[in-house]
């Protein structure tokens, strides 16, 4: 393998160059072209290409103003637009149902987490599993005659689906896409992941030198090329989830030593370099505000030895593995333009959350969503084993407050830190102002409206007769194009009790106790045009503007959620075994 040299930030970065290409390829069927509905499809339809990153934070990619380097990620960056009010719904499965239905999560039955018991009688928000009456982007781009292929994180369907026939209702095959290759869970052993390949679940990767990002990456590049193959004509949708960033943090050693020395500074000097970074390339305002260190967060001077070692260690094996992803990455971008395809595909690239914050103070090191029993200075024996299949391990908290700089919290929160993610859209063909920032937001509610409006189908109102729940998103073509096009006006948040409601300016944000009435929550009031990083709460100041505010919130969740509020709060005395871990009780 060759081993390259590059500068980012003024350092070098010794970088090991992709994994070989592993295992065989499996044999596509392309699916046969299907009428499209309302809309005529225009005469060139773009390819699509939708990257998902997980537990990814809004500073964490080169082009957003991290450290790590992510050069491919931040050349197609270059070639496209960058959002820097991108949000979404602060964790995995609903930002990932809202995705890929253009709807708010509550109304597609994925409210959190999908469920582990399947309740044919619940019909509530909190079903755990995506609604039938909600047609996926995936089977609308079929219907208007694309391909589509499914690779890497699924998490979409209820536990105890497998894929044994009537076991699969959920899975990628039942919901549009003609091809699946990856895993179902939230998260997957790196080196040997539990895979499915349609609807079969796999033996896991024998292969010495596995790794699961360069084998999902070899499965897209094979599935696009069996499109093509197949016929020129047809436009391919490539779904590509991949494993990066989430837990474990697992990444070849050459990939973590390029990092050496980068981390031991700390995360309070990593966030505000992150920081000032940012303001220079102008993602974030110039007036922006850096605000004070989360409340749990140690500052680094006060950390032992043995801990600024190890946690170093940690972030170090965090953004090896970053770069490792992107390495895969750019593997797929090229063989897009060695195909002669790249200028005429539309690339949508995000992660799904904030950065992540449920190993807590210390990291985890054995296993992950456990509390490890070794100490400190037990890990620092054990440093090299870190990034390896001999453990599974998160990094401490603190570094995801520095991933979401300059925002506040970290997933599963309802602040900024949570919602906010870096949103990347690439259209050569399209878009003319390339490399620049918009700062219209959006939800990602819009991004698969979006992406029909450009391949020129749209979402059914019927289906065999069923009646499709509306969209909520709305197409954000214009944005791509035209710098001053509006974005999204109002948005309402709900997750695990926590709201928010963003309307123009304005966001109010309130954080839920379990087991207490929602009417004894505190809300906030932040004004995102003067303060972008929701630094200073203006509720005592303005609180005829905050009576609004939860008043827009209570119409908006009525109208896109069920049941009432009032009613959610029995599901609330009832914390689930992942929020125990997010650290997200006030």
């Amino acid at each position: 393998m060759n081993t390259q040299q590059l500068v980012m930030h003024g350092r070098p970065v010794t970088r090991r160059r992709s994994l070989a290409a592993l295992l065989g390829g499996v044999a596509l069927a392309v699916a046969g072209a299907a009428t499209a509905h309302a809309k005529t499809p225009p005469a060139t339809r773009p390819n699509v290409v939708v990257i998902v990153l997980d537990d990814v934070g809004f500073s964490d990619l080169g082009a957003f103003g991290s450290e790590i380097c992510t050069p491919h990620m931040d050349a197609i960056a270059a070639d496209g637009l960058r959002f820097n009010r991108f949000d979404t719904k602060a964790l995995c499965s609903p930002t990932r149902a809202a995705l890929l239905t253009g709807r708010n999560n509550q109304t597609v039955g994925m409210a959190d987490l999908p469920t582990e018991l399947v309740r044919p009688d619940d019909h509530t928000k909190d079903r755990g599993e995506l609604a039938k009456n909600a047609e996926t982007l995936a089977e609308a781009l079929r219907r208007g005659g694309y391909a589509t292929l499914a690779f890497g994180k699924w998490h979409l369907s209820p536990e105890p689906e497998d894929g044994r026939p009537g076991a699969n209702a959920s899975l990628p095959l039942q919901r549009g896409f003609d091809r699946f290759y990856g895993f179902l869970a939230g998260w997957t052993d790196q080196y040997h992941p539990d895979l499915v390949r349609d609807n079969a679940p796999l033996p896991k990767p024998d292969a010495p030198d596995y790794h699961v990002s360069p084998d999902l990456i070899d499965r897209t590049i094979e599935g696009v090329e069996a499109v093509r193959s197949a016929s020129a004509e047809k436009p391919f949708f490539a779904y590509v989830a991949l494993g990066a960033a989430h837990a474990p943090i697992q990444v070849p050693r050459p990939y973590i030593e390029g990092y050496a020395g980068v981390y031991e500074k700390g995360w309070d000097a990593i966030r505000e370099e992150r920081f000032a970074r940012m303001k220079r390339m102008g993602v974030i305002p110039p007036d922006t505000r850096l605000p004070p260190r989360n409340p749990s967060d140690k500052p680094w001077s006060e950390l032992t030895e043995d801990e600024r070692v190890v946690f170093a260690r940690y972030m170090a094996v965090y953004a090896g593995f970053m770069t490792h992803a992107d390495d895969q990455i750019g593997r797929l971008v090229a063989r897009l333009k060695a195909m002669g395809v790249y200028d005429d595909t539309l690339i949508v690239l995000m992660s799904d959350n904030g950065a992540a914050s449920e190993a807590g103070p210390n990291g985890t090191f054995q296993r992950l969503y456990r509390e490890d029993k070794l100490s400190i200075a037990e890990i620092r024996a054990r440093l090299g084993d870190l990034g390896t299949d001999k453990t599974q391990s998160e990094y401490p908290k603190a570094w995801a407050m520095a991933g979401v700089t300059p925002l506040r919290r970290y997933k599963a929160w309802p602040y900024a830190g949570g919602v906010r993610a870096p949103l990347i859209v690439s259209y050569p063909k399209l878009i003319r102002d390339r490399g620049a920032i918009r700062p219209q937001f959006l939800d990602v509610v819009d991004l698969a409206p979006t992406i029909a409006d450009f391949a020129g189908v749209s979402f059914a109102d019927t289906l065999d007769g069923v009646r499709q729940i509306p969209l909520a998103g709305r197409s954000m073509r214009k944005v791509l194009v035209d710098p001053r096009a509006p974005g999204r006006a109002v948005q309402f948040f709900e997750l695990r009790g926590h709201r928010a409601i963003t309307s123009g300016p304005w966001r109010a944000v309130a954080m839920h106790r379990n087991g207490e009435p929602f009417d004894h929550d505190r809300w906030e009031l932040f004004d995102l045009s003067k303060d972008f990083s929701e630094s200073t709460d203006l509720s005592a100041q303005q609180p005829e503007k905050l009576s609004e505010l939860k008043a827009l919130w209570f119409a908006e969740a009525r109208k896109y959620s069920t049941p009432a509020l009032s009613e959610m709060l029995e599901r609330y005395k009832r914390r689930s075994r992942y929020e125990e871990f997010s650290g997200t009780t006030p």
